[in-house]
């Protein structure tokens, strides 16, 4: 369990899916309700704006789903950002996402279960509801990453090719340079492989990852069992004095 004490004085970068909310069968069913907006804002006026998401949705969506909430936020994996003030950096889109989609809802045919997420640097195969699609899923993402010369990206019951140009460890580091977080702390807290390069990169810059769920091999130092822990231990950091 982490000291609540690790965020003083620190910036503090959060994962979305799997950290903040619990992943859903299909990724348009996770609601961000009131409770967990005004942790964010509470979190904020706490931390003096050193507050990120740093995730694999769009930007877009994640400040959709917080209704504008003002903090820093990384999308697809760190190839996007969009700063509190709304302006925003993003690397070119990829080549060949109309090739992958169509490839994939080839397979979608075979297994209808399956859920193709097209993003603006990647597309996303989904087989959460068809978990015996694994293998053919795994297969089709690998040869299409080779082919195409995007980034196989493994997450929770997910497969996603996606521009190699950055991941979330470069989003934090980048991050971390501007004026507000530069010289502090860096905390980031995440669930899965996809976190491992920012838990890296917090750690190389004097900071700590904090692993939610169960205990793995990982970059990161501390651990919170769960979503609800993670919400719990947020509060906790969004109170203390």
């Amino acid at each position: 369990m982490p000291p609540v004490s690790l965020l003083s004085g620190a910036s503090l970068f959060l994962d979305f899916d799997g950290t903040l909310v619990g992943i859903e069968a299909r990724p348009d069913d996770v609601v961000v309700g009131q409770p967990l907006r005004l942790l964010m804002e509470r979190l904020l006026n706490r931390l003096g704006n050193r507050l990120a998401i740093i995730s694999g949705r769009p930007s877009a969506q994640i400040d959709d789903l917080f209704g504008g909430v003002a903090f820093a936020i990384a999308g697809s994996h760190g190839l996007e950002l969009r700063w509190p003030d709304g302006s925003t950096m993003a690397a070119p889109p990829p080549m060949h996402l109309d090739e992958i989609v169509a490839e994939m809802e080839g397979l979608e045919q075979r297994h209808p279960a399956l859920i193709v997420e097209r993003k603006p640097f990647g597309v996303a195969l989904h087989y959460r509801l068809e978990p015996e699609a694994e293998d053919d899923c795994r297969s089709l993402a690998t040869a299409l990453g080779k082919r195409t010369g995007l980034q196989l990206q493994s997450g929770k019951m997910v497969f996603e090719l996606k521009a190699p140009w950055a991941d979330k460890g470069t989003a934090l580091s980048f991050l971390m340079a501007g004026p507000e977080m530069a010289g502090t702390r860096p905390v980031f807290v995440g669930d899965d492989e996809t976190d491992e390069s920012a838990f890296e990169a917090a750690r190389r810059l004097g900071g700590a990852g904090i692993l939610v769920g169960p205990p793995r091999r990982t970059a990161a130092v501390y651990g919170l069992p769960d979503v609800d822990s993670t919400r719990r231990w947020l509060e906790a950091g969004a109170s203390a004095e």
